[in-house]
């Protein structure tokens, strides 16, 4: 049987960027358009702010690409030839991290266009991936940035095999028509407005292995286009995050309904990952609070109570009892011993 279509998600905004793209190159888009079966969207009574079809966008944007023989659909002062994007994933696949690959990808992107720079700046827990522009994009300055963003979130996602979390992403313009589709394809908050296009991750992804060889990029390149928008079931570094978002929350632990809003995603989704990465919410959470409650103990300052109390317990009796199955030593021993569980 035939794959069914998916509901209409891509705005139509896009479909006519890439007839304007056509234009810009003063090429016809009609067979394109015919092709992905979109030609009613050139109606003036079409709604600009709907949607069509990603299989179908999909389709116009590959033949757009090779019949322009522009991976940039016109965005740029010059063309970025068919496999242009293709080059860029083969330079960046020997990295042994997903750090080193994007910084090389952000770097060779820059020879094929001094129209934009994309830069990876590091701040303390996030890292930043921001596309300064240095030319005027035009009526194209949407579609291009949108594009470009979504092209270095799908390549960060194949080359880990993870999904990637975005914490925010941010755009240099005024909320379109169609504004929200952007939380569809970039998840997280989605700022406009914005100094610059830019999207914000964990800094905790950039030490993910790639997991990518060259017969998996041979395989990946027969068909490019749907990299931007596949989703990948698991996020390979969710149980840090997660650890990292208990451990930073003060009193009692949030509860899962809490955690899985956090990372805008169901209970079900959260429990369903932390289980194929063998751990559970419950571990996480036991981790965090011996964590820091060996932190507190060690400190040698505070009272038991005021320890129990900040690690989520409501009594120090309670406390005393899970610290002694985590260490198999009572916290005072375990102060007295110096901050250490064999010592004590």
């Amino acid at each position: 049987m035939p794959k069914p279509a998916s509901r209409p998600q891509t705005p139509v905004a896009f479909v006519r960027a890439i007839v304007r793209g056509y234009e810009r190159l003063g090429r016809d888009p009609a067979a394109a358009l015919r092709a992905a079966g979109l030609r009613a969207v050139l109606d003036p009574a079409t709604d600009p702010s709907g949607r069509v079809p990603v299989e179908a966008f999909e389709t116009l944007s590959a033949h757009a690409m090779r019949e322009l023989d522009d991976e940039a659909l016109g965005w740029f002062s010059r063309r970025l030839p068919w496999g242009s994007y293709g080059m860029l994933l083969r330079a960046s696949l020997t990295s042994p991290t997903l750090g080193i690959a994007l910084r090389r990808w952000a770097r060779h992107h820059g020879l094929l266009t001094e129209d934009v720079r994309v830069e990876v700046e590091l701040e303390e827990a996030a890292v930043v991936l921001r596309v300064g522009e240095r030319a005027d994009l035009g009526d194209l300055r949407e579609f291009a940035l949108v594009s470009l963003l979504r092209n270095i979130h799908g390549v960060a996602c194949w080359l880990a095999d993870s999904r990637i979390a975005l914490g925010a992403a941010r755009f240099p313009f005024p909320a379109p028509p169609h504004a929200a589709a952007y939380g569809r394809m970039f998840g997280g908050a989605v700022d406009f407005e914005a100094p610059v296009a830019e999207l914000r991750l964990d800094r905790g992804y950039l030490e993910l292995p790639l997991v990518r060889d060259d017969a998996a990029l041979r395989r990946v390149l027969q068909r490019p286009i749907p990299l931007m928008a596949r989703q990948y079931r698991q996020d390979r570094q969710l149980s840090q995050r997660i650890a990292g978002f208990i451990a930073a929350s003060a009193g009692q632990p949030p509860d899962a309904e809490a955690v899985a809003a956090r990372f805008s995603i169901s209970v079900r989704t959260l429990q369903r990952h932390l289980r194929e990465e063998g751990t559970s919410l419950l571990d996480l959470t036991s981790r965090a609070r011996r964590l820091r409650a060996e932190e507190l103990l060690r400190r040698g300052d505070l009272p038991l109570k005021r320890v129990a109390s900040l690690t989520g317990y409501g009594d120090e009796s309670s406390f005393g009892r899970a610290f002694r199955r985590w260490t198999g030593t009572s916290p005072a021993d375990f102060r007295r011993g110096g901050g250490s569980p064999e010592r004590a």
